[in-house]
């Protein structure tokens, strides 16, 4: 009985097919049962043992990503056998809810559409602070065209974490490669930055970063075939990324922001940091609004990606 479920390229399919649609059709689990929520307590708790020399503190921070990736992995292999065990049935439909707690494609539009909406009924205020659901940094200060550049630079650096890279990883590795995965990403967002954590963090960034190595690169594509179907300037596209991709900190959030840049024609900038587009004009919430019905364009086609990949690895392995 155990072999149904790993073994079935229909099953895996459903489940995946499903846990897309209860993504559009329902919010976000409640935070006391979320998997990320736990996660994250966990890497809040781990942290407070963090010690103060840069050496121990890496090694500590090598442990806790250890720790965190390890037993989440585990932990939804083990749910997922059991489901298995139970039956196909259990298999399709407690895979879908466990894999939609990895990853959100509403989310980041509804997030994003919040922030568009304030900045269009010139509600600045209101738009800095549902910013904060998009990125971290202060934006207590930004311009209107800032506030719109930042919602644009996390719509496409999020169509990396919050869909393609977890898609990715379950089609090559099932629900326990998503949930590890997501185990790695909010690490990096909760310790993987310059500041108190910065040594603490250096493994989960840099772990972060070669995670993401190949899911940026596809999202960015992803993006252009969807800039593409939209009729935008793909080739601008191609050029900013090629020009620009490499500015950001980050060595891959800078690839699907400048992808974004050269399809809407704008100037993404994050002042004192890097400028994307530097000779196209300033973006406003018509844009944010494109970026959003791109970003949606190119997860239908990532959907499209992954069941092609997940065919491919059931062919391989079968």
């Amino acid at each position: 009985m155990l072999s149904v479920g790993w073994d079935s390229l229909a099953l895996n399919a459903l489940a995946f097919v499903l846990a897309v649609a209860l993504d559009r059709l329902l919010p976000e689990p409640p935070a006391n049962v979320h998997p990320v929520v736990w996660m994250g307590r966990a890497v809040t708790a781990l942290q407070r043992w963090a010690p103060e020399s840069p050496l121990a503190a890496v090694l500590c921070g090598c442990a806790i990503v250890v720790a965190v990736v390890g037993i989440s992995s585990l932990f939804a292999y083990l749910v997922m056998a059991a489901l298995n065990w139970v039956g196909p049935l259990a298999y399709v439909a407690g895979g879908a809810v466990a894999l939609r707690t990895t990853f959100t494609v509403r989310g980041l539009s509804t997030a994003a559409n919040e922030t568009r909406r304030a900045l269009e009924e010139g509600r600045l205020d209101n738009a800095r602070a549902s910013l904060r659901s998009l990125v971290s940094r202060d934006a207590s200060s930004l311009s209107a065209p800032l506030v719109a550049a930042a919602a644009i630079e996390s719509v496409a650096e999020n169509t990396t974490d919050s869909f393609a890279g977890p898609w990715l990883a379950f089609a090559l590795l099932g629900v326990p490669g998503a949930v590890a995965y997501r185990a790695v990403n909010t690490l990096d967002s909760m310790i993987g930055y310059r500041g108190r954590y910065e040594y603490l963090g250096k493994a989960a960034a840099r772990l972060d970063d070669a995670v993401n190595l190949v899911p940026a690169r596809l999202s960015a594509l992803l993006l252009l075939a969807a800039g593409a179907l939209g009729r935008l300037p793909v080739r601008l596209a191609w050029r900013t990324m090629r020009q620009d991709g490499s500015r950001t900190a980050s060595p891959n959030a800078g690839v699907t922001m400048s992808a974004m840049a050269g399809l809407l024609g704008t100037r993404l900038e994050k002042p004192g940091h890097y400028c994307i587009g530097e000779q196209m004009r300033e973006p406003g919430p018509r844009d944010m609004g494109a970026a959003v019905h791109i970003m949606e364009r190119a997860a239908m086609l990532a959907v499209i990606a992954a069941l092609v990949l997940l065919a491919v690895r059931h062919a391989i392995t079968g």
